[in-house]
């Protein structure tokens, strides 16, 4: 679908609306809950904490989001040929230079709330912090962004997974368990998952603009491949932590939410954005889905 389609009864507000794409926003939030799991099962967690890395979390995923929005229009991928909803950029209702300085802002959030969680926690947790968001803006931006290099992937999957899951439950109990470790790799790979569904998307435009995602170099069918990978490590989770001992049988209760990535996975075996589209939200509401019985499962 032609970007011009859909600029239709857009408000400069609803377009920064579309902009910080709300449907990976569970990418942020899903992490933090099963974390928060892991941490309370663990011990007595701290709830402060626990809020301020979901601030954390929210802002650096607002944050890449403009980031990408800003740095795509300018190298050109967000042309008048994108298939997919409008980016703010490159809708001509938003100035370019004010979803930057959008972005700067939402990583200045990340970074303060972060700043607060280290003075309380462990300063090393700075570091960490500092190397999460040059990444979110070394993604598509700077002069090699790894983003184009079919890179993004690993990033998602390590700060989105690893990093936001394990880095919860650090902050609130002051280590890492390795049933959060688990859920950290079930979150990465569905995280994953809703970019590789946003990349199958738009492989063409990519490919045009010289984009080389992932999905642009394994092609449409190697794409919806890795997706189904993705999902069977996540769902793989639940029962290697019983396995392992790290939680009892209602471990298993994410195994409810298999049929939605079945589901999903159908979707993607379309070439219509408007379908591909509804299979990224609907993997988003997967991976919350998955966090919301990953923490029932961890706390029964």
């Amino acid at each position: 679908m032609a970007l011009v389609e859909l600029r239709s009864g857009l408000t400069p507000a609803r377009v920064w609306w579309l902009a910080a794409r709300p449907a990976t926003l569970a990418a942020s939030v899903a992490p933090v809950l099963a974390g928060t799991a892991a941490a309370l099962r663990a011990g007595s967690p701290r709830p402060g904490a626990g809020l301020l890395a979901l601030v954390v979390a929210i802002a650096l995923q607002v944050g890449v989001n403009y980031a990408n929005d800003y740095s795509d229009f300018r190298r050109g991928a967000d042309s008048p040929s994108r298939r997919g909803p409008v980016r703010a950029a490159a809708s001509g209702l938003v100035p370019p230079e004010r979803v930057k300085w959008a972005a700067l802002a939402a990583f200045a959030v990340a970074a303060l709330a972060g700043l607060v969680v280290s003075a309380t926690t462990d300063w090393r947790l700075l570091l960490a912090g500092l190397l999460a968001i040059a990444a979110a803006w070394l993604y598509t931006g700077g002069p090699r962004p790894y983003g184009y290099m079919g890179l993004g992937e690993v990033f998602v999957f390590v700060f989105f997974g690893l990093l936001a899951t394990c880095g919860t439950t650090y902050v609130e109990v002051l280590r890492v368990t390795p049933l959060s470790v688990a859920a950290a790799v079930a979150m990465g790979a569905l995280a994953s998952a809703i970019l590789v569904l946003n990349n199958l998307r738009d492989i063409e435009t990519d490919r045009v603009a010289g984009k080389q995602t992932l999905a642009v170099r394994m092609g449409p069918r190697g794409t919806r491949g890795l997706l189904i990978a993705l999902f069977c490590l996540a769902f793989a989770m639940p029962p290697m932590a019983f396995v392992l001992g790290l939680a009892d049988r209602w471990i298993a209760l994410p195994l409810l939410a298999v049929p939605g990535a079945i589901a999903i996975a159908r979707l993607a075996a379309s070439a219509d954005p408007r379908t591909l589209v509804d299979a990224l939200e609907r993997c988003a509401r997967l991976e919350v889905w998955l966090a919301l019985l990953w923490a029932a499962g961890t706390l029964i």
